[in-house]
């Protein structure tokens, strides 16, 4: 497999041109890129010499001599790790970042890093053999929660006890032999967003991660930010009360205790224990407890209760989303990781605050979309990441 990155910026450019926009002759990249015939060719040929690109048969006709398409080489192999709460994804791509295999499977992160990640590897390991793969060009690997990118380490997660500061990065890198990052899934999504979601045709956009915990990612100018740390978008803790419910970081009346999974079972299971729900009263007395997956059902078949925290939920993500949107002023808000079936319920809520509480200037021509990717977002975001890494000009 190809692990060699880029020589130059030139060189840079192109393999990122042909990993966003699939195979292209020499004329469309010699147009692209502003390079004169004799430097494209120059590059071009270095390219090939290390495997990153390949000819992929003629060009469509343009008059005279005939182009050559060029691709990304086929021993350009990503893999992107995504670790949730309850479930692992691992998956490999080509350098299009279009997968090729993977493997999902239920995880328990409370047993540790060392379990988990070691399982990821070995994930990896099956995917590798089954596709005939040497070593892979790169990792990419999405965790929920805080990460201290530059050292591809978990920073006090809430979601992930006992992860603070393992070294996830080093591990993987160590027991592959090959380049990793790990970032946290919400800038992870909007970088899936960015190159494959509704967030390709836009160079401004936030994107909204719910699930287990509420994240978000910001792409300005066309870039993932992060801020000067790394934190930009970590609004899981932002305070909206002060005695709401108590969140997983131990504070209370945080937008993750009352928007995240635990968030809407802990009201779901309120409404049940007070009788404003016969229908999830019934569900608890049935399983014992109530999931997301329960309150789905509940507001489905039209239960007042279920629909109320849905509605709250909306509410209160769109009041922080007010904020959000009036501070960087996105070009459109993408939503992912909402729960099946409560995404275009959550979603109506939302956009009914944000339009309503919003500077005219800032919303008139912004949509508020749920993301057609879903959670596909992190797993592509995961691949899209390392290729950043491996795609600079070393």
């Amino acid at each position: 497999m190809v692990s060699v990155r880029p020589e130059t910026a030139d060189q840079a450019r192109l393999v990122t041109l042909l990993r966003d926009d699939g195979p292209r002759s020499r004329v469309e990249l010699g147009d692209a890129l502003g390079l004169p015939r004799a430097r494209l060719a120059a590059e071009v040929e270095r390219l090939v010499e290390t495997g990153l690109v390949e000819t992929a048969g003629p060009a469509a006709s343009r008059g005279g001599r005939r182009s050559s398409l060029l691709r990304l080489g086929r021993g350009v192999r990503f893999a992107g790790v995504v670790i949730g709460t309850r479930e692992l994804v691992v998956t490999v791509t080509d350098g299009e970042l279009a997968p090729l295999a993977e493997r999902r499977e239920p995880v328990d992160v409370r047993q540790g890093p060392e379990p988990v990640v070691g399982r990821a590897v070995e994930l990896i390991a099956k995917l590798r053999a089954e596709l005939g793969l040497g070593r892979l060009t790169g990792v990419g690997v999405a965790l929920p929660g805080p990460v201290d990118v530059r050292e591809g380490v978990p920073v006090s997660p809430s979601l992930l006890p006992g992860w603070h500061r393992f070294p996830v990065r080093d591990t993987i890198a160590a027991e592959l032999g090959t380049p990793t990052l790990v970032d946290d899934d919400a800038n992870v999504g909007a970088l899936g967003e960015r190159h494959a979601g509704v967030g390709r045709t836009f160079d401004d956009f936030l994107y909204l991660r719910l699930g287990a915990g509420v994240g978000c990612g910001l792409v300005l100018g066309g870039t993932l930010h992060r801020g000067a740390t790394g934190s930009a978008g970590d609004i899981a803790h932002l305070r909206l009360t002060e005695d709401g419910p108590t969140c997983a970081c131990g504070e209370a009346g945080c937008l993750q205790a009352y928007c995240g999974d635990s968030g809407l079972t802990g009201a779901a299971l309120a409404a049940a224990h007070a009788g404003r729900s016969p229908a999830l009263a019934a569900r608890l007395d049935e399983a014992g407890t109530l999931t997301v997956a329960d309150l789905t059902a509940a507001a489905g078949a039209g239960d007042p209760a279920a629909h109320r925290v849905v509605r709250d939920a909306g509410r209160r993500l769109g009041q922080v989303l007010v904020g959000l949107v009036s501070f960087v002023n996105p070009a459109i808000v993408i939503i992912g990781g909402a729960p099946a079936g409560l995404g275009h319920a959550l979603l109506a809520e939302i956009r009914a605050l944000v339009y309503r509480r919003s500077a005219p200037l800032a919303t008139g021509t912004m949509p508020i979309v749920l993301s057609d990717l879903n959670d596909r977002a992190t797993v592509i975001g995961a691949a899209r990441l390392i290729s950043e890494h491996a795609f600079t000009a070393g």
